[in-house]
């Protein structure tokens, strides 16, 4: 079969772009290689910049958002059982964070898929692109056992840091950039209510942890781990204790706590794939970068990229201009950048590294003084938060 683009991934950054390409009268093809059922359930960011909501609000998928998500006017942060808040509306001109799970994103974007007939094709194996420099690129896949061709104008690579977009550009033209941090998240989920309105992060002694929910009555919470613990080492007793130490008494002694029904354990990496356009292809989400989710910016980041791929594709068709698509790569990894280096310094800031000395120690205690005391270093903070403006 023929389309305009093939989407390789039906995760957010695949079905944002779908849904921003069917808003613009463009075809495409979603091929995916996990089932549809895998894709929905993955448990993943809760937070949501303002581009990202106003982009499900621009697609007309922000209802049950409205409805369900938590706005989140600050966020609060402690050190060693003394905290202070973030005001994000106050210092950024009244922007919010909108508290809403990945999973629940995925629902809408799923089903308003469905409703709007776009074609999405779960399960397909031996995924392959070729010709993807010249002007007829194309993909093969096996479904239900049978080989299946997409003949198309452009590739969109949303499939994920193992996908097999980022792999099919050339050795000679990728450059890679990661930092692979000596620690991990220990997170947990429970049915029980959070213990703050608004998100907690705790730089402690012991390490990182940090106070999130899903909703009024679900809690997420993480603590700083081990690389090699494992999810048994941890039973939700010793969780709940070191979480409450860690978060500190006022905040720690209003944890609920409850049995979790989801354990596990994640490590944090930064990585960014530069250029983020090879010929017909184009790379989105985390198929060219992870950031450690301390900054809550994966999710934002693959929804900005859609956004400007989504445009350049537009300008395209109604225009017959290569500007857009010609400045996708260096107009992404500009803002991607920029959100690296956010993550990059708030985890600095809050966790304990294994070379953490006194001195190190005090030097993160001292900044977050500093941030407590100047309006200015308050702003920096809120401003990336909160989502940083796309670049033209």
């Amino acid at each position: 079969m023929r389309t305009q683009v093939a989407i390789i991934g039906a995760g957010p950054a695949g079905l944002l772009l779908a849904h921003l390409l069917h808003r613009s009268g463009i075809d495409s093809v979603v091929i995916e290689q996990r089932s549809r059922e895998h894709v929905a359930g993955r448990v993943r960011a809760g937070v949501l910049e303002q581009v990202t909501v106003d982009l499900l609000a621009r697609l007309g998928l922000d209802a049950r958002l409205r409805r369900e998500g938590l706005v989140h006017t600050g966020t609060n942060i402690s050190c060693d059982d003394d905290s202070f808040r973030i005001d994000f509306a106050d210092l950024t001109g009244g922007a919010t964070v909108v508290v809403y799970g990945q999973s629940e994103v995925m629902a809408d974007l799923t089903a308003a898929a469905d409703a709007r007939g776009l074609d999405l094709r779960h399960e397909c194996a031996e995924v392959a692109l070729h010709d993807l420099d010249t002007d007829h690129p194309r993909v093969t896949f096996l479904r239900d056992g049978r080989a299946e061709r997409v003949d198309c104008d452009f590739v969109a690579g949303c499939d994920g840091y193992h996908g097999i977009s980022r792999a099919s550009i050339p050795d000679r033209v990728l450059q890679t950039f990661e930092k692979v941090y000596p620690f991990g998240w220990l997170g947990i989920l429970a049915e029980v209510p959070p213990c703050d309105h608004e998100l907690i992060y705790a730089s402690h002694e012991r390490g990182f942890a940090l106070a999130s929910m899903r909703s009024p009555t679900r809690s997420r919470y993480y603590v700083q781990c081990a690389l090699d613990d494992r999810v048994e080492d941890w039973s939700d007793d010793r969780f709940w204790d070191e979480l409450c130490l860690r978060l500190g008494a006022g905040a720690g002694a209003r944890v609920i706590r409850g049995p979790s029904f989801e354990k596990s354990i994640a490590p944090l990496r930064s990585f960014v794939a530069e250029p983020m356009r090879w010929g017909r292809l184009f790379l989105a989400g985390d198929a060219a970068h992870i950031v450690p989710p301390t900054g809550a910016k994966g999710l934002n980041l693959a929804a900005s990229d859609v956004v400007m791929l989504g445009e350049a594709l537009a300008e395209h068709y109604a225009e017959r201009s290569t500007a857009g698509i010609d400045a996708y790569s260096a107009r992404a990894l500009a803002r991607v950048w920029k959100a690296e280096r956010f993550s990059w310094w708030f985890t600095g800031l809050t966790h304990r590294f294994p070379q953490t000395s006194g001195f190190d120690r005090r030097m993160q205690a001292a900044e977050l003084a500093y941030i407590r005391g100047s309006r200015a270093a308050q702003a920096m903070l809120a401003e990336n938060y909160v989502g940083l403006p796309l670049t033209n």
